[in-house]
């Protein structure tokens, strides 16, 4: 199993947000976690990717409140809970935010060479950004273009093509369509299918809009009010007419 995930519980002072979730994604599998609006999908993530510890330990000492954290989180066989999300970075598990946020004054290539901060070779450097244009060629063509100046399909592009810079093993994508028009969704969509299918990178995808979740997805998991509610092959769960009209809205 490359990311497992066991009981966690993440609550900020008595508002609990995550109820013991446990999960797993193999290596090479495209895995989607879906849910409505505050199921806490999110928090999942950044406390998979170590965020929330940063998080709890900034508001140490503060009278901002509090943030409970239990649970184990392993990847690649190691228990990374522990780590600081740098060196979680630099193990190969790496988060793609929602909201996208490039560097706006700065251009499309130099967002992706800030990507690979972890990179100091210039020649690897190089071929990672070919791997990036190869899966997202508009990027090659806006590569001198301000990234404020992108329009969210684009922006959503660079912010997956940032985080392919580090060439995860594992790639933590947080609701990719938010904002996006239906073909803009649908095509990149099918470059995220890409990621796993062509460049073997194995990807955990949070997202809302469940049908092109569940056609990207050969498993998912669904959350509901902090808790893991469904999970399994994504066509048995779309025939599953209980989990379709309960948890899906479809």
């Amino acid at each position: 199993m490359l990311l497992e995930v066991d009981r966690l519980t993440v609550a900020y002072d008595t508002a609990m947000v995550l109820n013991e979730v446990s999960l797993g994604v193999e290596r090479g599998e495209l895995v989607s976690l879906v849910g409505p609006n505050g199921a806490g999908k999110t928090t999942l993530l950044r406390a998979v990717s170590g965020l929330i510890r940063w998080e709890r330990a900034a508001l140490r000492g503060s009278r901002r409140g509090d943030i409970t954290l239990e649970g184990q989180v392993s990847f690649n066989g190691e228990r990374i809970g522990r780590l600081p999300a740098h060196q979680i970075a630099r193990r190969g598990l790496v988060l793609c935010p929602e909201r996208r946020r490039p560097f706006a004054e700065m251009t499309v290539g130099e967002n992706l060479r800030a990507g690979a901060y972890l990179v100091k070779d210039a020649g690897e450097e190089r071929r990672r950004r070919e791997v990036v244009y190869h899966l997202f060629p508009v990027l090659r063509d806006r590569a001198r273009q301000l990234a404020g100046t992108l329009s969210g399909g684009e922006g959503q592009m660079l912010a997956i093509g940032r985080a392919l810079m580090l060439e995860p093993a594992l790639l933590c994508i947080d609701e990719p369509s938010t904002g996006l028009a239906p073909l803009v969704k649908q095509a990149l969509f099918e470059r995220i299918g890409e990621i796993q299918a062509a460049i073997g990178i194995t990807v955990l995808l949070v997202e809302q809009d469940v049908a092109l979740a569940f056609s990207l997805s050969s498993r998912s998991y669904i959350l509901s009010h902090g808790r893991i509610v469904g999970e399994g092959a994504s066509r048995d769960l779309l025939r599953d007419e209980a989990v379709r009209r309960s948890y899906l809205g479809l």
